[in-house]
């Protein structure tokens, strides 16, 4: 299941993560412009949606969504017109070059439950694309294209729900890649951006219906849960639960509570010249670590392999616990010394993972290890 917000996850910065606060955090907006013509750019708010900023206006070329690779300090942005993901400094957003190319109308990116970049393709064969973090190829991970797709989650089962836009339908695929068929296929005019709840129901931003539909975990409609939000796509969800929609009939984000009625706009009409927002991205933001000290210490052996043991545990006592993150930052799991001395990684995609342990003196002891099946 996705959660879109970055506000609930530990980061893992350069060599180290960094505590985050909860309520501090910048929005980023995709402006898709007059689709394929312009203007195009990307803009920055902070999380009141004051403090606007042009963040990014160069080397796009219909700009489709937004992600983060907090390890690098790169900032992602999918390009529908020149077929590939680009690459920006997050903090300047400087142009870096390319991250990937040769996708054929790239969309929506997500990061999937495997720790691999899920891209879906407008146009082409459709199918879903994964990446590793470093912009390497992996596959393609379903066999059977979704046309015009800009929509994905995943649910709690870790099964993948794509959207097709002119197909006016959701498609469902195993969590190996296999084609489990049509999820829904009617009560849709033009879905874009989907999501799952806590409790199942799949969550569909109709663009061309102006509202965002229900659905239960069998693909039945519930009904409408948002109106007055013609050409929706961009979601991000707050801490509280409301939710965050770009509206690109009105060139604003409007916030909803999580019933789905309208609180606020979060970022008034036409803001920066914004005019269609196709993507909403919140990012937290880093809060002041300067105080902090952290030390290089192997406390589980082998540094690669899926079977770890905490070899050395007088170097992190009276730490009680140590942290796992993938090399998204993502949080991963937490293993308490008093429960276990050991740490099973097998079921975890391979990669390189981070882990960290604070000690009572205030330091943080971290250690780089690779998982390999």
């Amino acid at each position: 299941m996705k959660i879109k917000t970055l506000l609930l996850v530990g980061l893992v910065l350069a060599s180290c993560c960094v505590p985050i606060s909860a309520q501090n955090f910048d929005v980023y907006v995709s402006d898709a412009g007059n689709f394929n013509q312009g203007p195009w750019q990307i803009l920055k708010f902070d999380q009141n949606g004051e403090n606007g900023q042009v963040f990014i206006s160069d080397h796009l070329a219909w700009p489709q969504d937004i992600f983060f690779l907090e390890n690098e300090n790169v900032v992602l942005i999918s390009n529908l017109n020149t077929n590939s993901l680009t690459k920006f400094n997050a903090t300047t957003g400087a142009y870096l070059g390319e991250f990937a190319t040769g996708i054929v109308g790239p969309t929506r990116m997500e990061l999937g439950p495997d720790s691999l970049l899920y891209v879906l393709q407008w146009q082409g064969n459709g199918k879903v694309k994964r990446y590793h973090l470093d912009g390497s190829f992996v596959d393609d991970f379903t066999a059977t294209g979704v046309g015009t797709s800009i929509g994905l989650d995943w649910d709690a089962d870790g099964n993948l729900y794509v959207s097709s836009y002119n197909g006016k339908l959701v498609r469902k695929f195993s969590p190996t890649g296999a084609d489990l068929g049509i999820f829904i296929s009617t009560n849709l005019v033009g879905p874009t951006n989907i999501w799952f709840a806590e409790n199942g129901d799949l969550f569909v931003n109709d663009w061309s219906a102006g509202v965002i539909k229900r659905f239960d975990s069998q693909g039945n409609y519930l009904g409408v849960f948002a109106t007055g939000v013609p050409q929706c796509e961009g979601v991000d969800f707050f801490p509280n639960g409301d939710i965050a929609i770009g509206v690109g009939g009105t060139s604003s984000v409007k916030v909803f509570s999580a019933d789905g009625s309208f609180i606020k706009n979060l970022v008034p009409p036409s803001t920066l010249g914004l005019l269609l927002p196709n993507a909403v991205v919140f990012r937290p933001i880093q809060v002041n670590s300067s105080h902090e000290v952290f030390k290089d210490i192997s406390f589980v052996t082998p540094n690669v392999g899926n079977y770890f043991q905490v070899s050395n545990p007088d170097a992190t006592q009276p730490a009680a616990s140590f942290e796992v993150f993938n090399s998204a930052g993502l949080f991963i799991q937490k293993i308490n010394f008093a429960d276990s001395t050991s740490w099973d990684a097998s079921k975890l995609a391979n990669g390189v993972y981070h882990l960290t342990s604070k000690m009572s003196d205030g330091t943080i002891a971290r250690q780089k290890v690779v998982v390999q099946q």
